[in-house]
């Protein structure tokens, strides 16, 4: 019988193959959805019948520069129904609530030095506005003080709602692509998420997930909560994945609102290792959740959820940690741990992992950038051309982030917002 060696199926090979099958198999349902997306394009959503009523929750701390901005395109409102805005200064040392005021919201300033962050002001705002308001709106509107909201924001949203999605996200684009290769690699990742993640599982009539701000949740919801209960570094997933786990179906609408991306590396790194410890914090509270969704109740669901929170990059690094330590041990130990066809296969594993990382992404990009060509708002076209080669850089800068992510504390820090643009400002390219 020829051996296993003899063909060079070796046990490094086979943990090679483990894990290229595994990622095949487990993400092959997301390329499914692009080739959807492909062929049917945006979802369309029913006319609603009912102009139902909306209330604005705005977390602020400290942005006076941008918050009016955000205040007039929400007053401005094609929509007929009735909008209420509130603004939470949270913490503040700023003219961030007169600001407010002065642009035609209520503005409460919350002072807790103690248990601050976006998802405390949104318990306070919650809790105020169900006491003081009692069901005067049917919903609320989780927007951050540096988006601007579309014209017809608020009447897309309405025809998910009045079609019975009790929380819905939307159509998530940037006003600062052009600041910086940074900035263009957060504004593609998320029209790749509105477009190609939340639009397909819309259309196949599963459950989105919200992401940040710009996302709705109704009243009865909050009330059947009693109040704000996810505190997390990352409440948005946290929130996406108790939806989940509770059989909360979560809609999308092609309704656009425009978010400031970081501009720095460093500012980008100390965000995203907050979002990747948040990951963390969620899958680890919540996989058994998911995995009695999969198992019991057979909900796809859970499954695109567990593999939306997985810690996939750790796989990637384990993968590549082992084959860089195989190939030390076969050159430290001259041919005697390994073999020359081991060590070439160790290297050129090494290769392949890092090269399909960013093949994948370069494909994704492209695929993304010709998609939503309409949707990109720059007055520096090379920098289109240009993220196409560093988004996929940008998203290799994960890997490291999943690892230190595993050992270092992190806090919630707010990020710096000053390009106080309005929507037409954005979009006239």
């Amino acid at each position: 019988m020829v051996e296993l060696n003899s063909v060079g199926i070796t046990p490094i090979a086979i943990v090679n193959m483990v894990f290229a099958a595994f990622f095949t198999v487990a993400y092959a349902y997301q390329v499914i959805y692009m080739l959807i997306v492909l062929r049917r394009g945006m979802v369309q959503l029913a006319p609603a019948k009912k102009k139902h009523s909306f209330a604005f929750v705005i977390a602020a701390h400290n942005e006076e520069a941008v918050i009016a901005n955000l205040v007039r395109s929400i007053m401005t409102q094609e929509y007929d129904g009735n909008i209420g805005c509130f603004v939470i200064a949270d913490n503040c040392t700023d003219a961030t609530a007169q600001c407010a005021r002065e642009a035609g919201a209520v503005a409460w300033e919350r002072n807790d030095l103690v248990r601050k962050g976006k998802s405390w002001a949104l318990d306070y705002a919650f809790a105020r506005l169900m006491d003081e308001y009692t069901d005067q709106y049917e919903g609320f509107f989780v927007m951050d003080a540096d988006n601007i909201i579309a014209p017809d924001y608020v009447d897309k949203m309405n025809d998910a709602f009045d079609a019975g999605y009790l929380v819905c996200t939307s159509y998530r684009n940037s006003k600062n692509f052009d600041s910086s290769w940074v900035s263009s690699a957060y504004a593609t990742w998320f029209l790749r998420e509105a477009r190609f993640l939340n639009n397909p599982r819309m259309m196949l009539g599963t459950s989105c997930a919200i992401s940040g701000s710009g996302w709705l949740v109704a009243a009865s919801v909050v009330r059947g909560m009693h109040g704000w209960r996810f505190h997390t570094l990352t409440e948005d997933i946290q929130f996406s994945t108790f939806c989940c786990a509770h059989g909360i179906q979560i809609g999308f609408s092609p309704a656009e609102f425009f978010d400031e991306q970081p501009v720095t590396f460093k500012a980008s790194w100390i965000q995203r290792l907050r979002w990747t410890k948040g990951f963390y914090q969620v899958f680890f509270s919540y996989n058994k959740n998911l995995l009695h969704g999969i198992v019991h109740d057979h909900r796809f669901a859970s499954y695109d959820m567990l593999m939306t929170i997985a810690p996939a990059m750790l796989l990637s690094l384990a993968s590549a940690l082992m084959n860089s330590g195989y190939l030390l041990l076969g050159w430290l130990g001259h041919g005697y741990f390994a073999t020359e066809t081991e060590m070439q296969m160790c290297l050129g594993s090494l290769i392949m992992t890092f090269g399909s990382i960013y093949v994948t992404f370069f494909i994704t990009g492209v695929i993304t950038t010709i998609s939503e060509r309409k949707h990109i708002h720059t007055r520096k076209r090379w920098r289109i051309f240009t993220n196409l080669f560093t988004f996929p850089v940008f998203m290799l800068s994960y890997i490291p982030i999943t690892v230190v992510a595993l050992f270092k504390k992190v806090e919630w820090v707010p990020t710096k917002h000053d390009i106080a643009v309005n929507f037409d400002d954005v979009v006239a390219d």
